[in-house]
């Protein structure tokens, strides 16, 4: 055990389960999908019905899968798009979280990417699998497409859905 294992295990498994209690708020606490796909269609991501679920199960699904360290290059770009996304749409107006800002959003998707960067360590399901594709996580060809998969991704889902009202 390594002192490096150890905080990236600690790392992982609390930034993971707070980015899927997120999800898990969404469909099952407060408003649920019906507030979550209004709340998304109001900030002009449509259909919100759509949204709600996409971020629901992305933020559930990738936190699990990241606090595991199981798949943590899909993990990873996961949470930096959906952190995109977030910022982009909920949080650009100002950085500080205390004015809604979007640097919650940043320190999680970073944190991702460092993961990726570093891989997830030895106390990861990753790491007792050792599947070939899995061999590769902690490279830097890893964090280059971890972070570029994360970032068309957020790039696409914007482009395509993202219908902000306008003023007129």
């Amino acid at each position: 055990m390594t002192a490096l294992d150890t905080g990236l295990l600690i790392l992982r498994v609390v930034t993971g389960l707070t980015f899927a209690a997120h999800g898990f708020q969404k469909l099952f606490r407060g408003g649920r999908i019906a507030g979550t796909a209004r709340w998304f269609d109001s900030m002009g991501m449509r259909p919100g019905r759509l949204h709600a679920y996409a971020a629901a199960l992305s933020e559930l699904g990738a936190g699990v899968l990241l606090a595991l360290g199981l798949l943590t290059p899909l993990a990873a770009a996961a949470v930096i798009a959906v952190m995109i996304v977030a910022a982009w749409t909920s949080h650009r107006g100002n950085f500080f979280i205390t004015a809604n800002g979007w640097e919650y959003n940043l320190i999680l998707a970073v944190v991702a990417f460092s993961v990726a960067v570093t891989g997830p360590g030895r106390y990861s399901i990753d790491h007792l699998i050792d599947w070939g594709v899995l061999r590769a996580t902690g490279s830097g060809w890893t964090a280059l497409i971890v972070a570029g998969v994360g970032i068309v991704g957020a790039a696409a889902q914007l482009v395509v859905f993202y219908r902000p009202a306008t003023d007129e």
